[in-house]
């Protein structure tokens, strides 16, 4: 028989030890999610594996008299939803009759949507999860808008800043932006999966592996193991470059264009990548167009990408998608790329409503005379054409607006 109460016990003072222990500072998110515990209520955290949702929910709950039970633990992989009310009468005996309660991982458990539904209409609610699509679809269909979704990303550039005890404000003297660069250089390699900082690129190797095997080999039953970790590993290695789901089939050769589709789609939901479409004004002309595939983490590039050349250009590219993802939310933008007939392309068009509100490149030169003139030129033609006066290169440190284009470092971009 499994014990409840020594598993709930271990799991929280095994949390409790790592904030006791570690560096841990305040996530941007907690802001915006800590609102919405305010009533009886159901608070999804998803992101990828290892990102912090377990600390993130702790944090949410300082102070706070509550329960935390993780089930991506072996020791709770033989039990089904019939055993959840036993596994909650047990946390109530250690902690009473608590308001808050965290599942992690709770999608492990097949019928867990019920049990959850029942919990929140008197307590708070906070579910983890490394699957956005188990938890969406789930929840969709049994708690219909009562649970509000917080996407958590790995560290930004501003809690990497923060994690290394570096004092944010609003001017830097010439040291202090020396000190920036190397940081963001370091950021740039190492990027912002916590335990990388710990134990350097090599823990990410593993993190990478779980999500491949367990998050998804095992949970969707895909027999084409060496097909399919050819495809993710072909897409963190292309990062960033305009593809097809039929070229990625012949070039890995896996049969059908449908096998590609729902393959990426696995690698979406587990939150290894995702995806940026060719913007058009016919949706079914963008619905067709190639598209683009960033990878959440630019760490992860590093360490699982093929390697055949450094190219600070290409993952300054997709630092800056992956921050322009983080910021959608809370200003309500869809993200885009543009290219037109002539191959001109924009690496970043950004929608607001029903307009292009900005057109964005990204290139790693440290002067004017180092930007290609097509970037110049792509950003002309794409502001004519998409009626988007707002032009924006971003540099690794140069700085200056020169007829009607904004060049801003990296670092200074990415702290706005």
């Amino acid at each position: 028989m499994v014990d409840f109460k020594s598993i709930i016990k271990e799991q929280r003072e095994e949390l409790e030890r790592i904030m006791m222990h570690e560096h841990i500072i305040d996530r941007e998110a907690l802001i915006y999610a800590q609102k919405y515990l305010s009533y009886p209520n159901v608070l999804v955290i998803t992101g990828i594996r290892r990102c912090g949702k377990s600390i993130f929910s702790y944090l949410l709950n300082k102070g706070k008299i509550f329960v935390y039970i993780n089930f991506d633990d072996e020791r709770l992989s033989s039990i089904f939803a019939d055993d959840l009310d036993s596994l909650l009468s047990s946390a109530y005996e250690l902690y009473g009759d608590v308001e808050y309660i965290i599942l992690g991982e709770i999608q492990n458990i097949k019928g867990w949507e019920l049990f959850v539904n029942r919990l929140r209409r008197t307590k708070k609610i906070i579910v983890t999860g490394s699957n956005s699509n188990l938890l969406s679809s789930e929840l969709a269909t049994h708690l219909t808008g009562r649970h509000i979704d917080v996407k958590l990303f790995p560290f930004s550039f501003k809690e990497f800043l923060l994690y290394n005890n570096f004092s944010l404000s609003k001017t830097y003297t010439t040291k202090e932006k020396a000190r920036l660069l190397q940081l963001l250089e370091k950021y740039l390699s190492l990027g912002g999966m916590p335990e990388s900082y710990k134990f350097g690129n090599q823990i990410l190797v593993g993190i990478y592996e779980d999500i491949i095997t367990k998050d998804i080999l095992l949970r969707y039953n895909i027999s084409k193991n060496a097909e399919f970790k050819n495809l993710s590993r072909y897409l963190i290695t292309n990062s960033g470059t305009e593809m097809s789901y039929s070229r990625m089939g012949e070039i890995l050769n896996v049969g059908h264009v449908s096998t590609v589709s729902n393959w990426i789609a696995y690698l979406e939901n587990a939150f290894l990548f995702f995806k940026v479409e060719r913007f058009d004004f016919k949706l079914k002309k963008q619905y067709l167009s190639n598209k683009k595939f960033y990878c959440i983490d630019t760490g992860l590039i590093n360490s699982i990408g093929f390697k055949f050349s450094e190219n600070k250009g290409r993952l300054m590219e997709n630092l800056v998608a992956i921050e322009l993802q983080r910021r959608k939310v809370a200003d309500k933008t869809e993200i885009y790329f543009w290219k037109d007939a002539g191959n001109k392309e924009v690496d970043f068009a950004i929608k607001k409503d029903t307009k292009i509100i900005e057109l964005v490149q990204v290139t790693y030169v440290n002067s004017k005379i180092e930007i290609k003139d097509r970037e110049i030129e792509s950003l002309q033609k794409a502001s004519k054409e998409l009626k988007c006066p707002n032009l924006k290169i971003i540099t690794w440190n140069y700085e200056a607006e020169i007829e009607n284009i904004n060049y801003v470092p990296l670092w200074k971009w990415l702290l706005k």
